[in-house]
């Protein structure tokens, strides 16, 4: 299995690496899109979604991506495609099935879907549009705090971090995920965006490697609820989309509010 990972982190991270600096922000938002259907699709199977409301929240999650490009983030047009397709998604549950009874229960994981996923993704176009150092910052930090919390809380790890979300998780590797996107925000940000104070740039890593833990727990509680060990299988050796997705979900917001708020 460990094999599987390497390679294909050998082949994925110099193709992520071009996509991310050759191609235009709507060719990003395009990527980005697709790897939130994808998500989508994997997290409304997870829960046995029905396929209509399945497909219902889809559409929306792609075309709220889509309205950015359109409108350009300016306009409100954002709030007409969430507003139409709770709207559609509900009247869908109405008219579908003429029985009220666990009306809410099959509504919540196509609502939650869609906002756990291409709502949470759009930070990362105000990021790009911000330059694609940003999104190289975001993913390596990201990714970073993984690799340390996994080979850190694999190697020294004994204290459970939270074993009703995670059993694996360890207080050790908590710690390595936060080192591991401080050190990658040293490196990668003295690269990428020298006029930034490098101990901002070293905070903001160790804020995204925390956070990058809490959003692999949240997928982990949903994972568990949902009784899967993987969103699913479509990566060879790291499970589905949503599981490499899962940290930077939260990561994502987290970095454009810090770059909003310390006006980067």
């Amino acid at each position: 299995m460990h094999w599987k990972r390497v390679v294909v982190a050998a082949f994925a991270l110099p193709l992520f690496y071009l996509c991310i600096t050759k191609l235009s922000p709507a060719a990003f938002l395009v990527l980005l899109t697709v790897f939130s259907v994808l998500a989508q699709v994997e997290f409304y199977a997870m829960y046995k979604a029905g396929r209509t409301l399945s497909v219902a929240g889809i559409v929306t999650g792609a075309l709220l991506l889509g309205s950015y490009y359109l409108s350009a983030g300016t306009s409100g047009l954002q709030a007409i495609v969430l507003m139409t397709g709770f709207m559609l998604i509900s009247s869908i549950r109405l008219f579908m099935v003429k029985d009220p009874e666990s009306s809410l229960k099959d509504l919540s994981p196509v609502i939650t879907g869609l906002v756990y996923i291409p709502v949470l993704l759009t930070a990362q176009w105000f990021l790009r549009l911000r330059g694609h150092e940003w999104i190289l910052l975001l993913y390596g930090c990201v990714w970073a705090s993984d690799s340390l919390a996994y080979y850190i809380g694999k190697g020294m790890g004994k204290k459970k971090l939270y074993v009703e979300m995670s059993p694996n998780k360890t207080v050790a590797g908590a710690f390595g995920s936060v080192i591991g996107g401080m050190v990658s925000a040293a490196l990668l940000g003295g690269l990428l965006l020298k006029d930034i104070w490098l101990p901002w740039l070293i905070l903001t890593g160790g804020v995204v490697g925390a956070v990058t833990i809490v959003g692999d727990l949240v997928e982990s509680m949903f994972k568990r609820d949902a009784g899967v060990k993987d969103s699913g299988s479509l990566i060879p050796g790291h499970g589905g989309i949503l599981d490499k997705l899962d940290g930077v979900l939260f990561a994502g917001p987290v970095l454009y509010l810090i770059t909003l708020l310390m006006d980067f």
